[in-house]
């Protein structure tokens, strides 16, 4: 007697939202945006969902954003180690979630939650549940994303979130970009932190600037609030629409890629990352969250295309 063996999807279930002619796809694995679209245009670069997400496209980033010295930390006094996951900088990067399996806790045709509770390890004995909520408005995407400590010790937390944002059929040379933030965060070899500058040159983004011969990997602090609370990075495309990103109080810090070193996006479209800590934070402690237990800690972001 044969059996017949269905070969599982690198992304897991996809989660379809609908809403006039919004369409966004939000995967299992990663809880990950898979696609976005406005009238057929993407919003974000799109990815096949038999493919495993190219340089972390759409996934969500916890229980750090960006990158982690040597994969060592100390917290409460303990020493932790994590394994590397990018060795030629020999960092740990983006957290424990990006590949992990979410369950869908609500579905409608226009929201969707998941959630993952993530394992307690050696290097990270906290058993956090992270769940994610995408919801299609009238005004685009809205994604909101809780971390909860289920544990009995309190937890160091943090999250960010990593869509690359499309130029549609345009060239990122022509686009321009604006990043609501003052401060500029300077990095070594391994693009860890060493300080932070006001902006200034290349780094003063508050202001439309164009992309050509710009070649960034680069976080910003100090983010600039508009009256409603949000911080926005804004993407200004050769077909004249405009690639919209807003995030809440809880995001302080921005990080931006432009894809030059990065050979599976080769510069086809821009990371925009809302990040509540930027890297290194469980060592330095910057801006880090300490999770009490039973406490939790909620993001808000959401794009739009205008």
């Amino acid at each position: 007697m044969s059996t017949t063996l269905t070969t599982p999807l690198p992304t897991g279930r996809q989660h379809v939202l609908e809403l006039g002619g919004q369409r966004a796809v939000v995967t299992a694995v990663g809880a990950s945006l898979r696609e976005y679209t406005v009238d057929g245009r993407d919003v974000v670069l799109p990815f096949d969902e038999s493919e495993i997400p190219p340089a972390f496209s759409g996934a969500v980033l916890a229980p750090w954003p960006n990158r982690l010295r040597d994969g060592v930390y100390s917290y409460d006094g303990k020493t932790f180690e994590v394994p590397l996951t990018e060795h030629l900088r020999h960092t740990a990067l983006h957290g424990l979630v990006d590949h992990a399996t979410f369950e869908t806790t609500a579905a409608t045709a226009t929201s969707v939650t998941l959630e993952h509770v993530i394992v307690p390890t050696h290097g990270y004995p906290w058993p956090v549940r992270v769940r994610l909520t995408y919801t299609l408005t009238s005004t685009g995407l809205h994604v909101t994303a809780e971390g909860t400590n289920l544990g009995a010790t309190t937890a160091p937390y943090g999250i960010g979130f990593h869509p690359w944002l499309s130029p549609g059929d345009g060239d990122l040379d022509d686009c321009t970009l604006q990043v609501d933030a003052a401060r500029h965060v300077t990095v070594d070899d391994r693009l860890l932190p060493t300080g932070t500058e006001r902006t200034s040159g290349d780094t003063e983004l508050r202001s439309p600037r164009s992309l050509r011969g710009l070649d960034l990997d680069d976080a910003w602090i100090d983010v600039v609030r508009d009256p409603d609370g949000l911080s926005w990075i804004r993407l200004g495309c050769p077909d004249g629409r405009t690639v919209a990103m807003w995030a809440d109080a809880a995001t302080m810090a921005w990080q931006v890629c432009t894809g030059d070193a990065v050979a599976q996006i080769a510069r086809r479209g821009m990371a925009a990352e809302p990040m509540t800590c930027i890297a290194d934070a469980f060592r330095t402690g910057n801006d880090l969250v300490h999770l009490a237990p039973g406490a939790s800690h909620t993001i808000t972001w959401g794009l739009a295309l205008l």
